[in-house]
């Protein structure tokens, strides 16, 4: 199985380390590769003669002064703008420049207005920073990196855009890419928001690093190649009982469409029987809104939401259930969330607690140690489960997420644009999959019912929360394709199921020294 990591600066920096120490890997040859491979995509992008690379006084730099070396080897005009004085170029990079003057490539000490220089430009190459930077961009830096972006030349970022932190965070100023070579992984910064927008179209390049070392980082990218050996065959002598029975606890006066589409969700992904539990005056329009999903009417109280006198009904039905989807519509009426904290604490079955539900277990300390759960949060709702402020939770997604996971024992899937899955044993997983597109009521809902249902036909919860949200997203890139983001809403999902199933199960990844990361919905 290809697994595809995201390593933060300290784990590339100890696998760089490695490779030098336990390989005898020379670091000038990595550099070397590194300058060939943007070299190639930058040959790829270049519409013209001229090339000016803006370069840091790090690593960073010498493999944009490598690349420039090759570029220079291709006929081309090649300028490298050096934010620093020669002198306090050292180690690899010390090489590169010496071996790039020798050969006449024009080398300008820390320009004074290096926009002047960059308007000339056909490509500009941005080598300013690495991995690891810290703090806000200062001078002369950040005045290179703001003239950049306003040279409105096509721009290539080596290894991630420069201004760039682990977390995807903008420190002051970052460079505006229109597209990044990330070498050997790619790094944290560039999946998670905002560096995700700032990377453009994300090369991978591989650079000679032992593959053993590739799989060591603790964070790892969702991809077909993993999704698709853990998505099940499903048996030619199968019935619906070989599918499980998922019950959707959801609903109250108002909030019936949310049941429905968990529902719906439920049964697009295979699931052989579900059922919905729903207030008993709401049943009537359940009946109506559903074909394949079956009812089952319960005691509501007042406002119209489930009672906790549902109870007993709900422990006998759930006996015969392999799995359970709460929350969504439910409601936070004090009587129903007294019921959701009950039930959640007796039920055996694996479950997937989403929505009102999580909203009732707010404020109060929970471990479901031996239970098989997915906590399913968007940011507001995480934040009221641990009582923080929504900016610091998005600050660092996946190290949230990763503690929310330990404490309480459960996968917890942290929803937002690059959704966070974390396993309790610390697997973590972010999800490229999904656009602006689905910024809009019900998707959370389909994906509650998605991830049940899968839940239901007895795969292991980390796994169905993988393959939960990998599909939930790309089913929404597949209707952006066809309909854009503004008409796009949670009901238009189900019809892109098919494809998106078969994109996971014929899925090849192409080998190549420099490939297209995000590639499943490229011909």
């Amino acid at each position: 199985m290809e697994v595809m990591k995201l390593p933060s600066s300290q784990e590339m920096r100890e696998i760089d380390r490695r490779a030098r120490e336990e390989f005898a890997l020379p670091t000038l040859l990595l550099m070397e590769n590194a300058g060939e491979r943007v070299a190639e995509v930058a040959l790829e992008m270049l519409r013209g003669e001229k090339v000016v690379i803006v370069a840091g006084k790090g690593n960073n730099g010498g493999d944009g002064i490598a690349s420039a070396r090759h570029l220079f080897n291709s006929g081309l005009d090649v300028k490298v703008l050096l934010l620093g004085k020669k002198e306090d170029i050292s180690g690899d990079a010390r090489v590169n420049l010496e071996i790039a003057e020798k050969m006449g490539i024009e080398i300008v000490e820390l320009p004074s207005n290096p926009l002047n220089y960059l308007r000339e430009a056909d490509l500009v190459i941005d080598a300013i920073f690495g991995t690891g930077l810290k703090g806000e961009v200062s001078s002369p830096f950040k005045e290179a990196i703001e003239a950049i972006n306003a040279s409105g030349k096509p721009v290539l970022s080596v290894d991630i855009p420069s201004g760039i932190g682990d977390n995807g965070e903008v420190l002051g100023v970052a460079v505006k890419a229109d597209k990044t070579v990330t070498l050997a992984l790619p790094k944290r910064g560039i999946i998670l928001y905002p560096g995700a927008s700032y990377a453009g179209e994300i090369i991978v390049a591989d650079i000679g690093i032992p593959h053993q070392l590739l799989s060591t980082p603790s964070l790892t990218l969702i991809t077909p190649s993993l999704l698709k050996e853990i998505l099940p065959q499903r048996p030619p002598d199968a019935h619906k009982g070989t599918f499980g029975h998922l019950f959707v606890l959801a609903g109250s006066l108002g909030f019936t469409g949310a049941a429905a589409m968990c529902c719906e969700g439920a049964l697009r992904v295979g699931t052989g029987l579900v059922t919905l539990g729903i207030p008993a005056s709401l049943n009537d329009i359940m009946e109506v809104k559903l074909t394949e999903a079956m009812t089952f009417p319960l005691p509501e109280t007042e406002e119209h939401t489930v009672s906790s006198q549902a109870l007993p009904l709900l422990r006998d039905k759930l006996q015969r259930c392999s799995a359970l989807a709460i929350g969504p519509g439910l409601s936070t009426n004090p009587n129903t969330c007294q019921l959701v904290r009950t039930l959640l604490e007796e039920v055996e079955i694996p479950a997937v607690i989403d929505a009102d539900a999580l909203n009732c277990l707010a404020g109060s300390r929970f471990n479901f140690s031996g239970k098989q759960f997915i906590l399913t949060p968007h940011p507001g709702e995480m934040a009221r489960l641990v009582g923080e402020e929504v900016q610091v939770i998005q600050a660092d997604r996946v190290g949230w997420a990763m503690r929310m996971a330990q404490e309480t024992k459960c996968v917890v899937v942290l929803k937002g644009a690059r959704t966070v899955v974390a396993g309790p044993e610390g697997d973590c997983f972010v999800n490229p999959t999904g656009n602006a597109g689905m910024a809009s009521g019900g998707m959370g809902d389909i994906l509650t019912g998605m991830i049940g249902g899968f839940l239901a036909q007895r795969i292991p919860p980390l796994n169905s929360a993988l393959l939960g949200v990998f599909l939930h997203g790309l089913c929404g890139d597949l209707a952006r394709e066809e309909m854009g983001e503004e008409a796009m809403v949670a009901g238009d999902l189900p019809r892109f199921f098919p494809r998106a199933f078969d994109i996971i199960r014929s899925y090849r990844r192409r080998r190549k020294r420099c490939g297209k990361l995000l590639d499943w919905l490229s011909p």
